[in-house]
This record gives structure tokens, C-alpha cells and sequence, in this order.
């Protein structure tokens, strides 16, 4: 780990709270301006959100969200020095409803058999899994109706072609981070007349 690395929780019960940051190629973790705009977005609908970090690296966004209310928390992440990060931090902060699971996060995705309204989607960079993660959550129908799905990427790259049905309900850019936060609005149920 880096020496004087760390990134804060910036809401919630845990409020001010650090987290460690591994010393991991690619891992950048969100930057504070980005989960608080992220966050006041979702203020809403926040409160016991099902929520999967799909590439958890130091936990900021996942932490961050279960500080803010929401719960159960899944952290995936398949990098064993992130890995013990994440433990320790899970340790030290307390968190009985947050879930470490190490994997891949493809693997995940099929694996997995729960829903989640809410999908934090924040791979390094340089990696090409933020297309084919986008995929396998709506093929194996890993967000729920009415869920949000957050994408953060480069600035300057397009935002990957959205499953069928799904829409950008909210964009940002600040320094080189460009972020997205998908919706998958519910359907209109015909009435029984």
C-alpha cells in the first residue's frame, strides 16, 4: 500500500471515516466531488438499496453507499492485495451488512443468483470489461426493475451501447472522470378493469 493513501467516506453514518488504498495497477479510487454528486442523486432512493461494487477495488463507492443507508452491500473484487484491503477495512469500520466476495467479475455476474438495485460499475480504464459487464448484468438479470446502474469511465470514451430498455437518467464529467447513472425505468402494468 501506498504510505499517507487513503480515500474518505464523505456522507452518512460513517462520515469522515478513511479507507486504505492498496498500491494496485489501475485501481483510481472515485474522486470525492464525483460520490457526492453520485450520492445527491440517489439521495431519494438510497435508504435499504440492494446494492452490488462490481469492481470494488478500495470499497469507496460500495463503503460509501452503506454509510449512506443503503444495505445489503455485495463488494466484488478479484485482486488479492485489494482483497485483504477490503477486509481489513470491513474489520475496522464494523460493517455486519456488507459481503466480500472474491471473483471475477464476469464469473460474478453468472454465478450469482440475487438483483440489485443498485450496480456500481467502476473497472480500471484501461480494461475492456465495462461493455461486456453492461451485457451480463441484463442478460442475467442481475439489476431490478426500476434499479440504477452507475458507470464511471474515461472523459473523453463513448458510453458503450445500453442493454434494451435502459436509459442515462443523469451524466457528469470532472477532470479526466466521466460518469453515468443508468436507469431501468419500471414498466407500466396494464390495469385490471
Amino acid at each position: 500500500m501506498k504510505r499517507g493513501t487513503g480515500v474518505r467516506i464523505i456522507g452518512g453514518r460513517m462520515r469522515g471515516r478513511r479507507l486504505a488504498v492498496p498500491d494496485v495497477p489501475g485501481l483510481r479510487p472515485t474522486p470525492d466531488r464525483v460520490r457526492e454528486t453520485l450520492f445527491n442523486w440517489l439521495a431519494p432512493h438510497i435508504a435499504g438499496m440492494r446494492v452490488l461494487d462490481l469492481f470494488a477495488g478500495s470499497g469507496a463507492l460500495g463503503l460509501e453507499a452503506a454509510s449512506r443507508g443503503a444495505g445489503p452491500v455485495t463488494l466484488v473484487e478479484q485482486d488479492r492485495v485489494a482483497q485483504a484491503t477490503l477486509r481489513e477495512s470491513l474489520q475496522r469500520l464494523e460493517l455486519a451488512d456488507v459481503r466480500l466476495m472474491t471473483s471475477e467479475a464476469l464469473s460474478f455476474l453468472a454465478a450469482d443468483t440475487a438483483s440489485y438495485e443498485l450496480i456500481l460499475l467502476d473497472p480500471p480504464f484501461a480494461s475492456p470489461l465495462l461493455a461486456p459487464a453492461l451485457a451480463a448484468i441484463a442478460r442475467h438479470g442481475r439489476l431490478s426493475e426500476g434499479g440504477f446502474c452507475y458507470v464511471e469511465m474515461p472523459r473523453e470514451a463513448a458510453l458503450p451501447a445500453l442493454p434494451e430498455g435502459w436509459v442515462v437518467h443523469r451524466s457528469g464529467q470532472a477532470g479526466e472522470v466521466g460518469y453515468h447513472l443508468l436507469h431501468v425505468p419500471k414498466r407500466n402494468l396494464p390495469r385490471n378493469i
